[in-house]
């Protein structure tokens, strides 16, 4: 080769090398191998030899372990549409001149201006350095190398490319750095919001893929995240790719040995694992539970990259504990709502097991008007304290076997009231649905309920559900006055009542999933009758 890069291009040209003069090459974007990353190259003049001189030039060039994948514009509008399509384009090798004088020097300002893309590096070529003089181009435009034609020869191009390159390189790391803190800091809060571990555990895989896929070239692999209880197995909670089928299922029936091995090693300690192109990352929370998360295609992960990674991980593993503490307040919570609706209808010589029916069925009646998971699980916890006024009632009237008076009636009557008097102070949501319920879970449909006789959609949705439910339950069982009614009688009953007592919707819906309500019953079933006077 001669020493200029130009005066090989001009060879070309006379057609010495085969080509015809004034022919266009159409060089198509060379494909990379699949899982090979190349650094992109964007060779930009409307001389179709200087296309082919580059090309063969650099067609072993290597740097930093990866080559080069050329794309071809011969024009500006060539370029525009090249740039647009690729942003990832790591080096810009532009001519000035191409049919009008200051051609290359629009299509750097559409790059840094219109698509503001600061990371590509941007070589100005020129052949006729009087039409762009260098200190100006410099001053004016953002570019970072200026060369004359006549200069590059075949080892000033590798130098310059090294030159570029690295500082692409660089511009990269702190670029997805950068972006990567951004991410964490506005997904952090999205994860500190989670209430529930499955929806953490979807949230923790799909940051995670978004942090592995700030980087080009690298796209990531399926997925899981798991839990395991104390004294438990670790189970699939979430997952992407080849492992969604596994969600609820024992992760040694989902991951292949090598994964297991991984996952087993990684559960409660510290720290991530990196392994061939894996990040495996395992957590424990205070009361003993375990996390894990695993995920494919996290290769050729810079320190910077990791470090971003295991602060993640760090606020991950913060959320998770935080969750397992709210979980085990929510269940004391629970056992001390249990305990008082057990202890109410106790006194009126009803099992506890009503109380857990009812909320059962309070739960699945909830979803299935559907109500948002949040709302249908407060409901289901709240519903335990409907008859929590009947504490406010003396013995005498509550366990009367036979038929009440109008006056005792008129006293059994209060315990709505009672019980949202009681409740109706805290500022806990499941206390106020708790009041909600214990006034309204007497209403009717057809106006003609107490305390205060409210009609159709006047009832809040929470106390025209825990209506159903525990009537459902309530004629379903045997009380001090009464026998259980079969269960023919008890549907011919809801049938009726659809929209005289109860929410004809909802009798639709109850109708619609009986075997699941019976489900319910027969799983808590009582399982001693209870003694009548």
């Amino acid at each position: 080769m001669s020493d200029g890069l130009i005066e090989f291009a001009e060879e070309f040209d006379s057609g010495s090398h085969g080509g015809n003069p004034g022919d266009r090459l159409n060089f198509a974007p060379e494909d990379a191998s699949a899982g090979v990353e190349r650094w992109k190259v964007l060779i930009v003049d409307d001389e179709h030899a200087v296309h082919r001189v580059t090309r063969q030039t650099l067609k072993d060039f290597e740097f930093d372990g990866k080559r080069l994948q050329f794309f071809s514009a011969y024009s500006p509008e060539e370029a525009r549409q090249i740039i647009s399509a690729n942003p990832d384009i790591a080096v810009v090798l532009l001519d000035v001149v191409m049919g009008e004088a200051n051609a290359g020097l629009t299509v750097a300002r559409y790059i840094r201006e219109v698509l503001n893309n600061r990371l590509v590096r941007i070589v100005l070529r020129t052949g006729r350095p009087e039409d762009a003089p260098e200190e100006r181009v410099i001053r004016e435009y953002d570019i970072n190398d200026y060369r004359e034609k006549s200069e590059l020869t075949a080892r000033r191009l590798c130098t310059t490319m090294v030159a570029t390159l690295r500082s692409y390189r660089d511009l990269r790391v702190l670029d997805t750095g950068k972006r990567g803190l951004e991410y964490l800091l506005a997904s952090s809060p999205m994860l500190l919001e989670t209430q529930s571990m499955q929806r953490l555990a979807s949230g923790i895989l799909a940051q995670l893929q978004a942090v592995l896929s700030l980087t080009p070239f690298r796209r990531p692999g399926p997925g899981l995240a798991a839990v395991r209880e104390p004294g438990g197995e670790i189970t699939v909670l979430a997952a992407t790719g080849a492992f969604y089928a596994g969600i609820g299922r024992p992760v040694r029936e989902v991951a292949p040995p090598a994964v297991l091995a991984a996952v087993e090693k990684a559960v409660g300690g510290s720290g991530a694992l990196y392994s061939s192109g894996w990040v495996v990352k395992g957590f424990r929370s205070r009361n003993g539970a375990e996390g894990i998360i695993f995920m494919e295609g996290a290769t050729n992960l810079t320190d910077w990259e990791k470090r971003l990674i295991d602060l993640f991980t760090m606020n991950v593993a913060v959320v998770f504990d935080n969750l397992n503490l709210n979980r085990e307040i929510e269940e004391t919570q629970r056992e001390i709502i249990f305990t008082l609706g057990e202890f109410s209808e106790a006194r009126s010589r009803e099992t506890g097991n009503h109380v857990k029916r009812v909320a059962e069925y309070s739960g699945l009646l909830a979803q299935k008007a559907g109500l948002p998971p949040e709302e249908a699980e407060l409901v289901k916890m709240a519903s335990p304290m409907h008859d929590v006024g009947k504490l406010g009632i003396a013995d005498a009237i509550l366990n009367k076997p036979g038929q009440l008076s109008p006056e005792e009636f008129e006293v059994i009557k209060a315990h709505g009231t009672l019980g949202y008097e009681i409740l109706r102070n805290s500022s806990r949501r499941i206390m106020q649905a708790a009041a909600i319920i214990a006034l309204q879970h007497h209403e009717r449909y057809d106006g003609t309920g107490y305390p205060q006789g409210l009609k159709g959609e006047e009832i809040h949705i929470f106390g025209r559900i825990t209506a159903m439910a525990d009537v459902f339950d309530a004629l379903g069982s045997e009380r001090v006055y009464k026998k259980a009614w079969p269960m023919d009688r008890i549907l011919d009953y809801f049938r009726s009542e659809r929209g005289r007592h109860f929410d004809p919707r909802l009798v639709d819906l109850f109708f619609a999933n009986l075997p699941e309500f019976l489900q319910i019953k027969d799983s808590f079933a009582d399982h001693f009758p209870l003694a009548h006077a």
